[in-house]
């Protein structure tokens, strides 16, 4: 009964011979608690489950062409966790880190449609949680002026054609932000801060991937209603913004959002500017 009852406290006894009781924690994202009660045809139905790894992308990226659609990789902690721009996601013990196998049969110039889907997918399931969350163009997710999750698409093509590509969504669940480093303390939070409470991780990986496999199964016949969903929740549209690409910058008010979700900027000079990609900072100038 004693044993027993560490197990459900998330640690488990291992008895060795003149050693004694050695204590060790039992993850909670194992894949078959997840699994339990996963309500998907698709997405989660091969978990496959880490304590470390540098990057659930990379790992994702290394075995994708021999596993099925909707592959999930799944981490506590990410060593080399990357943003966008090459940028490191800082991804310690707490947070919900996951990278996801897809194979949509879509042209590879429509991979744009796969993070509006996973943006509006994450967006939806934090909001579950009485949460406020927006979503600040093209893939972060915010709560007041700061980021709890971000998302990073990375695909292989052939011949036009999307291979496979790899969904990877980082959230800030239960992290203390002031562990943060001081260069992203202030522009990050947490759901744990937000909510002043430790979430249930199982409960919301399976919200997140059962949202994200409706939308998913959405792309191909309703995507202009989930663009619609995903404008909706959009926090960049009437902000003045700051652009940065690798070889410009752009300045001006976030006026709209095309069909294909570029943002339309109108800079100072009255120029209207079409953009695809880059980082997006709310400025005020």
């Amino acid at each position: 009964m004693h044993i027993e009852s560490q197990r459900k406290d998330k640690s488990h006894v291992d008895s060795t011979a003149n050693i004694g009781h050695i204590f060790k924690e039992i993850p909670d994202l194992l894949p078959a608690e997840i699994q339990r009660g996963l309500n998907t045809s698709i997405i989660g139905k091969t978990i496959k489950y880490y304590r470390e790894v540098k990057s659930t992308n990379s790992i994702a990226a290394s075995m994708a062409d021999g596993v099925e659609d909707g592959t999930t990789i799944i981490t506590e902690i990410q060593t080399r966790g990357r943003g966008r721009i090459g940028r490191t996601w800082i991804s310690p013990r707490g947070g919900i880190w996951l990278s996801l196998v897809l194979k949509p049969k879509i042209p590879a110039s429509r991979a744009y449609r796969l993070t509006i889907a996973a943006g509006l997918a994450a967006a939806k399931t934090i909001r579950t949680y009485k949460i406020d969350a927006k979503i600040k163009w093209p893939n972060d997710i915010i709560i007041g002026n700061k980021k709890v999750c971000g998302i990073l698409t990375e695909t292989k093509a052939e011949a036009e054609q999307i291979k496979y590509a790899i969904v990877g969504i980082g959230v800030d669940a239960n992290i203390d932000t002031r562990l943060f480093p001081e260069e992203i303390r202030d522009s990050s939070t947490s759901l744990q801060t937000e909510l002043d409470c430790a979430i249930d991780r199982v409960e919301f990986i399976k919200k997140l991937l059962t949202s994200f496999e409706y939308e998913y199964l959405r792309l191909y016949k309703q995507f202009p209603q989930i663009l619609d969903e995903w404008r909706y929740f959009l926090a960049t549209i009437g902000k003045r913004v700051q652009i940065n690409n690798p070889s410009t910058t752009i300045y001006g008010k976030a006026i709209g959002v095309d069909r294909e979700g570029a943002l339309i900027i109108k800079c100072g000079d009255g120029f209207i500017e079409r953009v695809v990609a880059g980082e997006c900072i709310h400025a005020s100038i």
